[in-house]
């Protein structure tokens, strides 16, 4: 796949994050249970998942190729465990989104996403190998954080519990952690629908607990909604992970969260013109919007001249890690 295709995907996706973090956010809304709604979100995608394994063969025989990779040593039991860090983001949501503000709960994400995108580039977690760290990759990340501080700017709170902006940080380092082994399950499963079900199948279980936990003290919803567009999120969620997986090896995990970040502003500035919710659009909005996109195209420089990935990273890989 040529590196250009790669980023105009890999943006394409972000902007479906931002689509499908509308409709989990009204789920969430109308159901008045965040937990509930995240395990309805990420359970659908398993139930869409496991049908489209049962009529696509390569997605069968993916599974059984992450088995036998697990038993050689070529894959690690840990790469396997990439929905946790999904699971993780969406509880994020429930424990620091209300006291942070949207704004701030946003700008730690990408803060997180960024330097873990730096370091598991460097350590080459990701499939593609390791990847040095560059002025202009550096630059570009800058870049990012600057864009979505601008877009965010309005919202901002001036007094922040550093303690709880931790949770989002770690969440947004575990975003970028879930799409470098999620890559390498591709890899191994020669099948992003493999890779998906997998991320799909333990975040589901990590989320049903939760929920039966918090209903346990909070109690159930009342009633579930009957708008049917409320129950896209998981559906939405299954071609971004898969994506995402599938692009992960040809421009890492820096470039993939830079393109992220762009396809999320691009996105939500998208929905709030055209599906409004009543927040109006400023000139910050827009000009984060369009730095984001700078910013891609800035760390993307260097790599869009050269062979993006070093010749030995296919032997890089497939070496485990443990």
């Amino acid at each position: 796949m040529p590196v250009w295709v790669a980023i105009v995907l890999a943006v394409v996706f972000g902007a479906g994050t931002a689509l499908q973090s509308r409709v989990n956010g009204q789920l969430a809304a109308e159901l008045d249970d965040p937990y509930t709604a995240a395990a309805i979100s990420f359970g659908s995608g398993l139930v869409i998942l496991s049908v489209a394994l049962t009529v696509w063969r390569p997605g069968r025989e993916g599974v059984g190729r992450v088995v036998a990779g697990l038993r050689s040593g070529r894959l690690a039991w840990w790469m396997v465990l990439g929905g946790l860090a999904g699971a993780w983001f969406v509880i994020t949501q429930g424990l620091s989104a209300g006291v942070l503000g949207v704004a701030m709960f946003t700008v730690a994400i990408v803060a997180g996403q960024t330097v873990g995108g730096i370091v598991f580039d460097v350590v080459g977690l990701g499939p593609g190998g390791r990847r040095p760290l560059t002025p202009m990759r550096v630059l570009g990340a800058v870049l990012a954080l600057v864009a979505i501080g601008w877009a965010v700017s309005a919202q901002l709170a001036h007094d922040v519990p550093l303690l709880v902006m931790l949770f989002p940080f770690t969440a947004g380092l575990g975003v970028g952690w879930q799409q470098a082994v999620n890559g390498r399950v591709k890899v191994e499963a020669d099948s992003a629908l493999t890779a998906a079900f997998g991320n799909f199948a333990v975040g589901t279980v990590a989320l049903v607990v939760v929920m039966l936990g918090h209903a346990a003290i909070e109690g159930w919803p009342e009633r579930l909604p009957s708008e049917p567009w409320l129950y896209l999120g998981g559906a939405i969620g299954c071609i971004f992970i898969a994506g995402q997986a599938l692009v992960v090896r040809v421009i890492g995990v820096l470039l993939l969260a830079l393109c992220g970040v762009a396809g999320q502003l691009a996105g939500a500035l998208a929905l709030d013109l055209f599906v409004p919710t009543g927040r109006p659009v400023d000139a910050a909005t827009i000009g984060g919007t369009v730095l984001a996109v700078a910013a891609v195209a800035v760390a993307s420089i260097r790599w869009s001249r050269h062979r993006h990935r070093a010749p030995d990273a296919d032997a890089e890989a497939d070496a485990p890690l443990s």
